[in-house]
């Protein structure tokens, strides 16, 4: 009896098994994941990573991706052991981070990237188009005027001096962009990497001749901020949900992100700085869990599309954006019409003017 009932439960034990497999093997992608990886992101990838259909395409490609966010310039700083990627919001960081960890000749991938813009409340934009600081293309969007604007800042210009702004309360005090911190963010280095270029004549900036040039503007430009933001997350919700500066430096992917995910972008204006320079999101592998990672993201159809969808401009990827924007073009210069992109000075001279800009150091 004992023989039999060994036999019968034994059966019954292998038959589960098999039920456990077959059900695991059918409508269940995720369970194909083989690996866990770890990456250090920039904030504006966050929704990108969590996105349930990311997750899901990311499995079914055999990763399971868990990520922790960080300014990007900041990233170099951290214990990268503890991550298999970083993926930083553009090129320079980069490479600060594979040094940082040792790498030499990292395969570094740049799977999309994502212009520079200034959202602004419709009072703040009219005014400032109105005193040929800006010019509008339409009722959300339009172009700021780099050369304009920069001369009102060196001039200490306030919002009670341009006239049209006594009918709009909330413009009151020193005109300026809010942007994030320029030592440790990567959207406020650019910002800097862009002013400085106008500021110097339109040419990118390269020893301690131009940092000392335009030092001066850049300081005004952050000082007048007070406390600085580490990402572009918290400015861009803050202004979302109402409150916030009247300009503020986001991300394009964090506009187009709210429009294609059908989300109330309020009383938003978009403006295109018409000096500025791209940020190519880049991703830097630190172990051989995430290797291949990278370019999957670079690659697949599915997670461009995804990508897309978040905001993002695929490298080589004109086509599908201008597709997949299409119906938010009274928001978007899908085409960067009319916008002059500019490099960036070297890691050095850019955290050196930085770090002036913020009051600190006297030599790059």
């Amino acid at each position: 009896m004992r023989r039999i009932l060994g036999i019968v439960l034994g059966l019954l034990l292998i038959g589960g098994v098999l039920y456990v497999v077959a059900f695991q093997g059918k409508g269940h992608p995720e369970t194909t994941a083989t690996k866990t990886v770890r990456g250090v992101i920039g904030s504006e990838k966050s929704e990108f990573f969590r996105d349930p259909d990311v997750v899901k395409t990311l499995a079914a490609k055999g990763y399971t991706v868990k990520t922790e966010t960080s300014g990007s310039w900041a990233m170099d700083q951290l214990a990268l052991k503890e991550f298999d990627f970083a993926f930083p919001s553009s090129s320079e960081p980069a490479k600060e981070v594979a040094a940082a960890a040792g790498l030499k000749g990292a395969q570094e991938t740049k799977p999309f990237f994502s212009p520079l813009v200034v959202i602004a409340r419709p009072g703040a934009a009219r005014v400032l188009a109105d005193n040929s600081l800006a010019r509008m293309t339409g009722k959300n969007s339009g172009t700021l005027l780099m050369g304009p604007y920069l001369k009102a800042a060196g001039e200490d210009r306030t919002w009670q001096q341009l006239p049209g702004s006594a009918a709009h309360a909330e413009l009151t005090g020193t005109v300026f962009i809010k942007t994030t911190d320029p030592a440790s963010s990567n959207s406020g280095a650019l910002f800097l990497a862009a002013t400085s270029n106008v500021a110097n004549g339109n040419t990118v900036v390269a020893d301690e001749a131009g940092i000392a040039r335009t030092a001066p503007l850049m300081r005004k430009l952050i000082s007048v901020q007070g406390a600085l933001e580490p990402s572009t997350d918290d400015p861009f919700r803050a202004f979302i949900s109402g409150s916030g500066e009247p300009l503020i430096l986001v991300y394009e992917s964090q506009v187009a992100s709210l429009l294609m995910q059908h989300q109330d972008p309020g009383d938003m204006v978009v403006l295109y700085p018409d000096t500025t320079v791209n940020s190519a999101h880049t991703f830097v592998p630190l172990t051989e869990q995430a290797k291949e990672l990278g370019s999957l993201l670079a690659t697949d159809p599915k997670l461009r599309e995804l990508a897309v969808l978040r905001g993002f401009r695929p490298q080589e990827g004109v086509a599908e954006f201008t597709a997949a924007t299409a119906p938010h073009t009274a928001y978007l210069n899908t085409g960067l019409t009319g916008i002059r992109q500019v490099g960036t000075p070297t890691v050095k001279i850019l955290m050196a003017l930085a770090q002036r800009a913020k009051g600190q150091g006297d030599t790059p």
